[in-house]
């Protein structure tokens, strides 16, 4: 699966958030100041070609939705983390976010309760 660009994925994000939109419907979930309306057309194309994105036609324009979903984009997103930045670690991965984010016991604890109901 390819990787998004910045820009390519808070498109993803509102249209993961809206499950189907046209180009003035994702324009308007933009913060001030939103981008161009082109601008975003573009980019809904580029997510076309990559194949993230379908779209049917509505009268003189499109209804965009999204073809891959949130859950599988982001575990292939967090794997590529793993694997470029903590040789495959997950172990090093947490190790670094608990050294760096300086998480308290109760923190840690509440992630190993989360663990531990997946396990379950």
């Amino acid at each position: 699966m390819k990787q998004l660009t910045k820009a390519e994925e808070e498109i993803m994000q509102i249209l993961w958030q809206l499950k189907k939109a046209n180009v003035a419907s994702i324009l308007e979930e933009f913060p001030e100041p939103k981008p161009a309306y082109n601008t975003v057309s573009t980019i809904v194309r580029i997510l076309e070609n990559k194949e993230f994105v379908g779209h049917k036609k509505k009268g003189k324009g499109y209804i965009y939705f999204p073809l891959v979903d949130k859950d599988t984009y982001s575990n292939q997103s967090m794997t590529k983390l793993v694997d470029n930045y903590f040789n495959g670690s997950f172990k090093s991965m947490v190790s670094f976010f608990v050294k760096k984010n300086e998480l308290d016991t109760r923190e840690l604890e509440a992630i190993l309760k989360e663990i531990n109901k997946k396990d379950s």
